[in-house]
């Protein structure tokens, strides 16, 4: 059986540029549709001045489409039947004590309620963990009565103070 040679390229590869290659899907397949009972423009407006990187597809009174830091929404005014549990929350992932402060003073902005551990409601009703990553590596702590303090301070807070999570541990 003969095998087909692979034709080669005229280009030389650039020994500075690494090859990116893309693994998984190329699209987003699955989409948080939210329900709530608020005017949705209002809601994607809100929303968009705390994610910097945002970006409106459709906004309108009644329906939108907009992506928050790459993750993509779709929320609908489906009327006072709907509300939000915390059964369902989006959490945040940040680096610094300056984004938990960010991210939680914005969330919580006009009406939102704040909650244990990370946790908060926003004035839509919608709730939300800002959490930052040294959290998770802490209550998962290789050594059992570190990720044990981790995890009681933590249950102390209500925003997550990333000083006192460290001074658990030490």
């Amino acid at each position: 059986m003969a095998v087909a040679k692979k034709k080669s390229s005229s280009k030389k590869p650039n020994p500075g540029v690494k090859k990116v290659e893309y693994i998984g899907s190329p699209t987003q397949s699955i989409t948080p549709f939210l329900m709530f009972n608020a005017n949705i423009e209002e809601v994607a407006k809100f929303y968009k001045s705390i994610f910097k990187k945002s970006k409106f597809l459709v906004v309108n009174p009644t329906q939108a489409e907009f992506i928050l830091n790459g993750q993509k929404f779709f929320a609908f005014n489906g009327g006072p039947g709907f509300q939000f549990s915390w059964g369902v929350s989006f959490m945040i992932s940040v680096e610094t004590q300056k984004e938990v402060d960010y991210y939680w003073n914005g969330l919580l902005a006009d009406g939102g309620k704040e909650s244990m551990c990370g946790w908060l409601q926003d004035k839509f009703g919608m709730w939300w963990q800002v959490t930052p990553k040294i959290l998770l590596q802490l209550i998962s702590h290789p050594d059992p009565e570190k990720a044990e303090r981790a995890q009681e301070a933590m249950l102390k807070m209500r925003k997550i103070d990333i000083a006192a999570l460290k001074a658990a541990v030490a």
